[in-house]
């Protein structure tokens, strides 16, 4: 793929990611707010639930926010293709992870209060449900982690990366533990609520970085050039004469 085409892509993905995010953030928050789940004191997926009157807002949400993850990851992709980074590439592939595992926590509803384990009785489908979506969580934050950590990522990538993984780490954290030892309680929705805000946060950030700019600072070099011994200069046959 040439130079402008790779770069058309980047900008297209990146650009459809970030309104991704803005349409799943708004259809998720609505379906939360509005649906008849149980406020601050249950799990988001709740409002997501078959026999709630916004399950389909909620699924929507979801689907796109899985886009958006996808998107940003083809976007990195396209915008840092020769360069042989490996937190880039965990980056991309982590971002995939994510993506996917957003797309299965849509697709399998959970019962009734979203019931885990070791308090409640879960079904196959709870189980599937919530394996999911801790999945999708941490194959996001980790994702945050790689972009931070790139040596060759643009300033805005890393900061971003940082701070959203500073602030994400002890909050995924923090959920896994109440999780297991308080279960369902306003402590962990309240965090769980932080957690995606943040993601949410940081996916639209990243996404208006890749529209506009390549993900790395350095020129894109195509390695059969690179790897070409340079023509001598004028006078240096002479010389060696």
């Amino acid at each position: 793929m040439a130079e402008p085409g790779r770069r058309s892509v980047r900008r297209s993905a990146a650009l459809v990611a970030a309104l991704c995010v803005l349409a799943g953030t708004a259809a998720v928050t609505l379906a939360v707010v509005a649906g008849p789940g149980p406020g601050l004191t249950g799990y988001v997926s709740e409002a997501g639930v078959a026999d709630s009157g916004y399950a389909w807002t909620y699924r929507f949400g979801v689907f796109a926010l899985a886009g958006a993850l996808l998107l940003l990851a083809v976007a990195l992709r396209a915008g840092a293709p020769h360069y042989d980074d490996r937190a880039l590439r965990v980056a991309v592939a982590l971002l995939l992870a994510a993506g996917l595992c957003t797309v299965l926590s849509g697709a399998v509803t959970c019962s009734a209060g979203c019931p885990l384990p070791p308090f409640e009785r879960a079904t196959v489908a709870d189980l599937v449900h919530g394996t999911a979506s801790i999945a999708a969580s941490a194959a996001a934050v980790f994702a945050m982690l790689a972009f931070a950590l790139s040596p060759v990522a643009r300033r805005p990538l890393r900061r971003t990366g940082f701070v959203a993984a500073a602030v994400s780490l002890p909050v995924a954290g923090a959920v896994g533990l109440a999780m297991l030892l308080v279960g369902r309680s306003p402590l962990v929705a309240v965090l769980e609520r932080l957690l995606l805000a943040v993601a949410a946060a940081w996916a639209l950030a990243t996404a208006g970085v890749l529209a506009v700019r390549d993900p790395t600072a350095l020129a894109v070099r195509d390695p059969q050039v690179a790897a070409a011994p340079a023509a001598p200069r004028h006078g240096e046959d002479d010389a060696a004469v």
